[in-house]
């Protein structure tokens, strides 16, 4: 007797970039808490940092959330995120997310529970069309808009930009941070080369 395949294991992408200014690193994790389960999981974990070790060009961020799928790619979230500037910053809001072949699309919605309750949109958007047989493009566009409210301000937003190619679980080119920081939105690009690697 055949054993029976189970349903497709959702891969863990991780991603090293050597910039011209700062390392950059970054894995994502996500995962439903069984394949029919409405609950769901996921992590968004990335840091960078200066080859000097300066500790004011140290960034990390560590969000945890769980998710409900209440129709169609739609789902409420809940969690908390971690980061060396502020600390634990509870949140809440909605997701939607779409993967296909081609395509991947995840952008959150949420509002922080703290006393600069950010509001906060995150996104992360690949597409990667077959080249043929073995090699897909790979290109991807990430972005996070954070506003507090209780200041009027912008506290924190980032654009990054890859370009290049997927063989399997490796994928490589050139990519782009664009990070911007506080009210006077202090600008800090990094340009490099990226390596990642798909983990099942």
């Amino acid at each position: 007797m055949w054993a029976q395949e189970g349903p497709p294991k959702v891969p863990i992408p991780v991603e090293v970039m050597a910039g011209h200014d700062r390392l950059f690193f970054q894995m994502v994790v996500k995962k439903k808490f069984t394949p029919e389960s409405r609950f769901g999981f996921l992590s968004v974990s990335a840091f960078s940092t200066a080859y000097d070790n300066n500790s004011d060009d140290l960034d990390i961020a560590l969000p945890v959330l769980v998710n409900y799928t209440f129709y169609k790619g739609f789902a409420v979230v809940a969690g908390a995120t971690v980061n060396n500037k502020v600390g634990v910053g509870p949140q809440v809001g909605v997701q939607h997310s779409f993967a296909n072949k081609e395509w991947v699309a995840v952008t959150i919605a949420t509002l922080f529970l703290n006393e600069k309750r950010n509001a906060e949109i995150f996104g992360i958007y690949e597409y990667k069309p077959a080249l043929s047989a073995k090699v897909n493009l790979y290109t991807r566009l990430q972005l996070l808009y954070a506003h507090s409210t209780s200041e009027d301000t912008h506290a924190r937003s980032f654009l990054q930009l890859r370009a290049g190619l997927k063989m399997n679980a490796l994928n490589f080119g050139l990519g782009a941070n664009l990070d911007q920081y506080g009210p006077d939105k202090t600008y800090k690009p990094n340009y490099g080369i990226f390596v990642g690697w798909s983990f099942l």
